[in-house]
């Protein structure tokens, strides 16, 4: 039987091109989203490919939802073997206009809509003595602040913490817990003109990148790869920056 993988935020960007490198090494896909056109098509586009997928419309928000997405998982493939934790919302608010509901959606989504997933699936992987999560953090979590995104930082930085506290409390049960940082990648988040850089800015910001370009998702889908896989098996509590050296080039 393959090992199986449960990836939120599936149907597009980093979500997506994760869903085809997994199915591409073998795993068997649970793909899910909230918005279900893209979430379905990423798995029929496995299926016609000749991989192992399903989806599951899938709000993080919803802790029951959450619940029997896993629940599910579990009786039908017997057990998550991987959890790519990668559902994110990214809202460009001023902090003047940055209430109470506007700060708690972020949170509820980026950091205890990972939380949600993360939870029913531990019990299964300490069983097993085996299993490993990726958590996406962000370069203005871990790095940078970022103006109008208060809430969006302050998320992304509560990742690290989640990452770090997960992997100590399950290191002994054999369940590795990792997280990526991605910087400025090619995603309808950051080509959006509304919350993000748009098409120019997006283009603009490889003149700062040291290697000259933005990334690709397909670029931080290999990381996240890396991190699931044996390759990593010493590996468990880090946040790894995928950023075409932009931390370390801004002087």
């Amino acid at each position: 039987m393959s090992e199986t993988v449960l990836i939120t935020g599936a149907g597009i960007g980093i979500g997506r091109a994760t869903s085809k490198a997994f199915a591409r090494a073998g795993y068997t896909v649970i793909a899910t989203d909230v918005i279900e056109k893209e979430g379905a098509a990423v798995a029929d586009e496995i299926l016609r490919e000749g991989g192992k997928a399903e989806f599951h419309k899938l709000d993080v928000r919803s802790t029951e939802a959450a619940d029997a997405v896993v629940a599910a998982a579990e009786k039908t493939h017997g057990g998550i073997d991987v959890i790519v934790a990668n559902a994110g919302i990214a809202h460009r608010v001023p902090l003047a206009s940055l209430d109470d509901a506007k700060w708690d959606y972020t949170f509820d989504v980026d950091l205890k809509g990972i939380f949600r997933v993360v939870r029913p699936a531990v019990a299964g992987m300490r069983t097993r003595k085996k299993g490993a999560i990726v958590c996406l953090s962000s370069t203005m979590g871990v790095a940078y602040g970022w103006d109008e995104h208060v809430h969006y930082s302050s998320a992304k930085a509560g990742v690290a913490g989640l990452v770090r506290g997960l992997a100590v409390e399950l290191a002994k049960d054999g369940v590795r817990v990792n997280g990526v940082a991605p910087g400025y990648i090619r995603t309808a988040q950051l080509l959006s003109e509304e919350h993000s850089l748009g098409p120019k800015g997006a283009e603009a910001a490889g003149g700062f990148i040291p290697m000259g370009r933005i990334g690709e998702p397909e670029e931080i889908a290999d990381v996240i790869m890396f991190l699931a896989s044996n390759a990593a098996r010493y590996m468990t509590g880090q946040v790894v920056v995928v950023d075409g050296g932009l931390l370390v080039g801004r002087y």
